[in-house]
This record gives structure tokens, sequence and C-alpha cells, in this order.
């Protein structure tokens, strides 16, 4: 059986109406809301494309320096039945320069973005697999 990891903690706390900061363990601040940040709707879709990112680059980086890694996320806000996320798409852009060390980066793409989506990417692994969250008043 596998020891549980240590619990990863972001604290939230409101700045004016609309606005937020997130503070992780690392004392790193993100602001939230209002016209100058992120919604929580872009964090998400942030969190998913950034994830599966880091996946990729470690995955095909090691072949060849990319020329271009660009990540495009995007969705649909649908409201009926309950405020959901609908046709969630992720969509590498990826270049590699000419020559075998390129070839090779190529070549895994697909698996590392297969192997992001089907293993590794925690993110949209916890968002796919529909993980249960519990509220709770202090």
């Amino acid at each position: 059986m596998t020891e549980p990891s240590t619990p990863t903690i972001v604290r939230l706390e409101r700045v004016a109406p609309g606005a937020y900061v997130a503070t992780n363990a690392r004392g790193v601040r993100l602001a939230i809301g209002g016209t100058d940040a992120f919604s929580p709707v872009e964090l998400l879709l942030a969190a998913i494309a950034g994830c599966s990112s880091v996946d990729v680059d470690l995955m095909t980086s090691r072949r060849a320096e990319p020329e271009r890694f660009a990540v495009t996320a995007s969705a649909v806000k649908v409201r009926e039945g309950g405020n959901h996320l609908e046709d969630v798409e992720v969509t590498f852009s990826l270049r590699f320069p000419a020559g075998a060390e390129g070839d090779a980066a190529r070549t895994r793409i697909a698996p590392a973005v297969r192997a992001s989506q089907e293993r590794d990417c925690t993110v949209s692994r916890t968002v796919e697999l529909g993980t249960p969250i519990t509220f709770a008043i202090d």
C-alpha cells in the first residue's frame, strides 16, 4: 500500500469586492477575479493546459528544444443543469527544428499527449474522473 502524500493547500483571501488573492505554501500569490486577473474558469483551463504542457514538454524537449510550444485550452460554459463546462479541448501547437533531434521530438508528441491525458496530468485526470469535493464551514 502506498503512503498518502502531503495535501496541497492553497489559501484564498478577499481583497476587494469580487477580487481575491490565492497564496500557496511557498508564499507565491495569484490574483483572481476583478478586472485585471484571471477568472476561476480561466484558471481551471490554465491549470489543465499547464499540467499537460509540463508533461509533454518533459517528454519531447529531452530530444530537441522546441521552436514553438503553445497550448490553448478552451471550453463552453453551460448554465443548464447547474453551471459547468462542456467541450473542454486542449490543443498543442509544437514545432521542433529540422534534423534527427527534431524528428525524435516530433515522434514523441502524440504519445506524450496521450500519456498526459490518460495517466500523468493530475489536473485533467481529476476533472475527468469527477473527483468529489467536500465543502466545509469553519
